[in-house]
Protein backbone atom coordinates (compact mmCIF):
# COMPACT_ATOMS: atom_id res chain seq x y z
CA UNK A 1 0.00 0.00 0.00
CA UNK A 2 1.08 3.56 -0.56
CA UNK A 3 1.32 6.05 2.30
CA UNK A 4 1.91 9.77 1.82
CA UNK A 5 4.08 11.35 4.48
CA UNK A 6 3.28 15.06 4.61
CA UNK A 7 5.63 17.03 6.85
CA UNK A 8 5.79 20.74 7.60
CA UNK A 9 9.02 22.27 8.88
CA UNK A 10 9.21 24.29 12.07
CA UNK A 11 9.32 28.04 11.35
CA UNK A 12 12.86 29.27 10.78
CA UNK A 13 14.29 25.76 10.40
CA UNK A 14 15.76 26.05 6.89
CA UNK A 15 19.33 25.74 8.21
CA UNK A 16 18.40 22.53 10.08
CA UNK A 17 17.01 21.17 6.81
CA UNK A 18 20.13 22.12 4.86
CA UNK A 19 22.46 20.65 7.49
CA UNK A 20 20.67 17.28 7.38
CA UNK A 21 19.75 17.14 3.69
CA UNK A 22 22.56 14.80 2.59
CA UNK A 23 21.68 12.26 5.30
CA UNK A 24 17.97 12.54 4.44
CA UNK A 25 18.55 12.01 0.70
CA UNK A 26 20.83 9.03 1.44
CA UNK A 27 18.05 7.59 3.64
CA UNK A 28 15.51 8.07 0.84
CA UNK A 29 17.77 6.24 -1.61
CA UNK A 30 18.69 3.45 0.82
CA UNK A 31 15.07 2.71 1.72
CA UNK A 32 13.68 2.80 -1.81
CA UNK A 33 10.83 5.27 -1.41
CA UNK A 34 8.41 5.54 -4.33
CA UNK A 35 8.62 9.34 -4.70
CA UNK A 36 9.83 12.27 -2.64
CA UNK A 37 10.44 15.99 -2.74
CA UNK A 38 10.31 19.17 -0.71
CA UNK A 39 7.48 21.65 -0.40
CA UNK A 40 8.53 25.21 -1.26
CA UNK A 41 7.47 28.51 0.24
CA UNK A 42 6.68 31.68 -1.73
CA UNK A 43 10.43 32.48 -1.91
CA UNK A 44 11.29 29.07 -3.33
CA UNK A 45 12.87 27.88 -0.07
CA UNK A 46 12.26 24.33 1.18
CA UNK A 47 9.67 24.28 3.98
CA UNK A 48 8.38 20.71 4.22
CA UNK A 49 8.39 17.27 2.65
CA UNK A 50 6.19 14.94 0.67
CA UNK A 51 7.34 11.31 0.66
CA UNK A 52 5.37 8.48 -0.92
CA UNK A 53 6.16 5.20 0.83
CA UNK A 54 5.32 1.74 -0.49
CA UNK A 55 4.79 -0.27 2.70
CA UNK A 56 2.73 -3.18 3.99
CA UNK A 57 1.42 -1.49 7.16
CA UNK A 58 0.94 1.99 8.54
CA UNK A 59 3.24 0.93 11.40
CA UNK A 60 6.01 0.38 8.85
CA UNK A 61 5.40 3.91 7.52
CA UNK A 62 5.60 5.29 11.08
CA UNK A 63 8.87 3.44 11.67
CA UNK A 64 10.26 4.91 8.44
CA UNK A 65 9.16 8.40 9.54
CA UNK A 66 10.70 8.00 12.99
CA UNK A 67 14.07 7.03 11.48
CA UNK A 68 14.22 9.83 8.91
CA UNK A 69 17.29 11.99 9.65
CA UNK A 70 15.10 15.09 9.36
CA UNK A 71 12.83 13.78 12.11
CA UNK A 72 15.79 12.86 14.28
CA UNK A 73 17.13 16.42 13.85
CA UNK A 74 13.83 17.87 15.07
CA UNK A 75 13.07 19.63 11.77
CA UNK A 76 9.35 19.02 11.58
CA UNK A 77 6.52 20.92 13.19
CA UNK A 78 4.08 18.24 12.05
CA UNK A 79 4.10 14.89 10.26
CA UNK A 80 0.97 13.26 8.88
CA UNK A 81 0.73 9.78 7.40
CA UNK A 82 -2.12 9.32 4.96
CA UNK A 83 -3.09 6.23 2.96
CA UNK A 84 -2.79 7.13 -0.73
CA UNK A 85 -4.12 5.58 -3.92
CA UNK A 86 -1.94 6.13 -6.99
CA UNK A 87 -4.09 6.69 -10.06
CA UNK A 88 -1.53 8.17 -12.48
CA UNK A 89 2.24 7.72 -12.50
Amino acid sequence: MFVALIAKDKPGALEVRKANRDAHVAYLKATGVAQAGPFLDENGDMCGSLVILNVTTIAEAQEWADNDPYAKAGLFESVDLQLWNRVIG
